[in-house]
């Protein structure tokens, strides 16, 4: 027998952006300490997407070295985002692994892809496409009925367009009743978010108002943070 550690097939690796430590910028859990595990790839092209940088390139990695650098890190909540993390088929093991190492997971993912798969334990934030994304027709809607009540719905919206669109959305589907909170978010640079509050104010919508705090804390292009 070899004495040499057996090569782990590039299908069954991660292709890997970037790992990093900072604090999270979105979502109820905004302001905590978070390690965000950055996957490569995304099947979607949003006309205001802040991360083009991890449509292709990356490191192939397997699971267990990416577990190690996210334990090295040693900070308890963890993030996979991407890109779209679920376009690649090892997202779920390494979801399930986080879980198992007692690590509070959270998901960022476009709901374009099926999160069924996703573990239970799993927090998902799904970022919903309007209009202005360009992508609106990717939306796989089935998805709502597949969120659990520790899941958040995001839309980051351009315009009054896109905020009717995803207001319609939040009543149609009584988004607010199926999972722990529904987030509406300016696109940076596009729309003053004093205009979304008015917005919001006068439609008395169930969502809260968010903005990219990591933005205001960095400049806006900034990775790593």
């Amino acid at each position: 027998m070899s004495g040499h550690p057996t090569e782990i097939p590039i299908d069954e690796r991660l292709r890997v952006t970037e790992v990093y430590a900072s604090i999270q910028g979105e979502s109820t859990w905004v302001g905590l300490p978070c390690t965000f595990v950055r996957l490569t790839g995304c099947n979607l092209r949003c006309t205001w997407c802040d991360s083009v940088f991890t449509f292709t390139g990356g490191e192939h990695r397997s699971i267990d070295d990416v577990l190690d650098e996210v334990d090295r890190v040693g900070v308890s909540l963890v993030e996979v985002t991407g890109g779209e993390p679920l376009a690649q088929r090892q997202a779920i093991p390494l979801l399930q692994r986080l879980v198992d190492r007692g690590y509070t997971v959270l998901l960022e993912t476009s709901g374009s892809i099926d999160i069924r798969p996703v573990p239970d334990a799993v927090h998902v934030i799904m970022d919903l496409k309007p209009p202005g994304s360009g992508e609106a027709d990717k939306n796989l809607l089935s998805n709502i009925e597949a969120l659990q009540p520790n899941d958040e719905v995001k839309f980051v919206l351009a315009d009054r367009r896109d905020f009717d669109w995803a207001a319609d959305l939040i009543r149609r589907y009584d988004l607010r009743s199926r999972c722990r909170e529904v987030l509406l978010s300016p696109v940076w640079g596009s729309l003053e978010p004093a205009a979304l509050v008015d917005w919001a104010l006068a439609e008395r919508l169930p969502a809260r108002v968010q903005v990219q705090v990591h933005k205001v804390i960095w400049p806006p292009d900034a990775r790593g943070v």
